[in-house]
């Protein structure tokens, strides 16, 4: 995802930062638990769209038992 682009994108719901998560191709809004899709390079910044995260999503903890370590970064 282009760098200039997410710098832009804010969350639909409150205008906070999104973090991009590349591995499960999702813009995540950490305050509002919402994981927005991107859909071939296009972030789909709907609502209706967005999964609700978990709450190790919200508090951007690892995924269980998959060994990941990720941050947050891109």
């Amino acid at each position: 995802m282009d760098k200039q682009m997410l710098a832009m994108l804010v969350c639909p719901r409150c205008q906070g930062k999104l973090k991009y998560d590349r591995e499960r191709g999702e813009l995540k809004c950490l305050f509002d638990g919402l994981a927005f899709p991107v859909d071939d390079e296009i972030p789909v910044m709907l609502e209706e769209q967005a999964r609700q995260m978990d709450v190790d999503e919200k508090l951007d903890k690892p995924r269980r038992g998959t060994g990941e370590t990720w941050d947050g970064a891109s």
